[in-house]
């Protein structure tokens, strides 16, 4: 498995994940300081240590940077795993050189809290407590084993039995301490970044919905006159066309779509507007019914049903939004279905829900996390090949559908069957929408 891939059941929204980067460059710190410092106390201070033991060890998190970045190179974000491997071989190495450097009676024993508040910063609770036990583990093992604290020549420096207890105690509360108090501080950092972010998607998408509003109602303006000069000629050339005959067929389907077409541009006047009627409400398998019945005709099958009814049937107000948003969703499944939509009904004391299903290709696999942006195809086509004349969009309608239907309290999420592929639209209201 990678070190950098994040298995699919791990919780990421509490954690975030560390980039090799990062770890490299502390580590590369962490050389910096240890080489000064052990040259600085066996030349500066002529304080004399295993000089070569020390930089053994310095060297091995030397090589290990050097070969984690002709491995991996110097991007990438760490799985939990393996970024909790690393920190622990930077406390055994930091451990060895504490232990040939007097063990806890060196004042840069404190170090070792240095990898819990990393891993608590950044990691999931488990690999924080596997990093935090072993930080414990090895400060006890070199508070009894450690050779002699560097000194002057000749002099032997003493320190009390308990003065080492309690140093060992403060480094173990410490670790103890900040990792418990900085996984709370940086889970609740978390939640604030992502209440933000989630705010500021709202505010976005609140924004793009009324920059539409306004972009409707100019559509509708301009496009009114056009529409009614082709209903005008297509009434004439209907006066002067056989009854019958294939030109007549023609005209009044012209006819028919431009009524349509002013039908449309009706709706998206009043696509930000509130209900027209506060008192027009009807019963959730009556709207749908409604919306559904101008897709009847056109050789695909709607099939309604029930899956579960707990308490009285659910009523909505008739509200251009929400007809129109479960009209769009219903008509993008007729479009694409083969033979068959089929729409499911449920609601109980908690939720109202609503499932929309075709058996067309599905959506594009890829794209399935984005459904409901602008401008997005939400299914596969070939424009050269044989359904090139089929509907491919560029996401509008979706986009349009789910927000307008957000605005009544609804949650949407597209995916595909997984046993037999095609699309499937599910749309749920908490029960005190209606």
């Amino acid at each position: 498995m990678s070190p950098f891939a994040v298995s699919p059941s791990e919780d990421i929204s509490h954690w975030r994940p560390l980039r090799l980067q990062t770890l490299v460059l502390l580590r590369w710190l962490a050389v910096a300081g240890q080489t000064i410092g052990v040259l600085f106390v066996q030349m500066g201070l002529g304080f004399p240590l295993p000089l070569w033991q020390c930089l053994l060890l310095i060297a091995l998190s030397a090589a290990l940077n050097v070969g984690l970045y002709f491995r991996y190179g110097a991007k990438g974000e760490l799985s939990p795993t393996f970024a909790a491997i690393q920190l622990a071989f930077d406390l055994c190495q930091l451990g060895g050189l504490l232990a040939l450097t007097g063990g806890l009676l060196n004042p840069f024993s404190l170090l070792l809290l240095a990898p819990v508040s990393v891993s608590a910063t950044t990691l999931p609770p488990r690999e924080t407590l596997f990093i935090s036990v072993l930080a414990a583990m090895v400060a006890s093992l070199i508070a009894i084993m450690h050779m002699p604290l560097p000194w002057l020549p000749g002099e032997v420096l003493e320190f009390n039995r308990i003065y080492v207890i309690g140093i060992w105690v403060s480094i173990v509360c410490g670790i103890a301490f900040i990792a418990a108090y900085t996984i709370r501080v940086a889970h609740e950092s978390r939640l604030i970044a992502d209440a933000l972010a989630a705010t500021e998607l709202a505010l976005s998408h609140r924004e793009q919905l009324t920059a539409l509003d306004g972009l409707a109602a100019a559509a509708a303006h301009e496009l009114g006159t056009p529409l009614s000069t082709i209903a005008l000629a297509a009434k004439e050339m209907r006066a002067e066309a056989e009854e019958g005959s294939a030109l007549a067929e023609d005209v009044e389907l012209i006819i028919s779509q431009a009524a349509r077409c002013r039908a449309i541009l009706s709706k998206l006047r009043n696509l930000g507007s509130d209900p027209a009627d506060p008192f027009a409400e009807a019963p959730l398998m009556d709207i749908l019914a409604e919306v559904s019945r101008p897709h009847e005709g056109r050789g695909k099958a709607i099939l309604f049903y029930s899956e579960r009814a707990v308490g009285e049937p659910p009523v909505f107000p008739r509200s251009v939004g929400l007809l129109y948003g479960l009209g769009n969703l219903i008509e993008n499944a007729s479009d694409f279905a083969k033979e068959t939509v089929r729409i499911d009904t449920a609601w109980d004391q908690s939720s109202i829900s609503v499932t929309i299903t075709d058996d067309g290709p599905g959506f594009a696999p890829e794209l399935i996390a984005r459904l409901g942006e602008p401008y997005l195809t939400s299914r596969p086509r070939d424009p050269h090949g044989s359904d090139s004349h089929q509907p491919g969009g560029l996401g509008l309608g979706i986009f349009i559908a789910k927000t307008l239907l957000e605005r009544t309290g609804a949650r949407l999420s597209f995916a595909n069957e997984k046993a037999s592929g095609h699309a499937r639209v599910h749309v749920t209201w908490p029960r005190q929408t209606a």
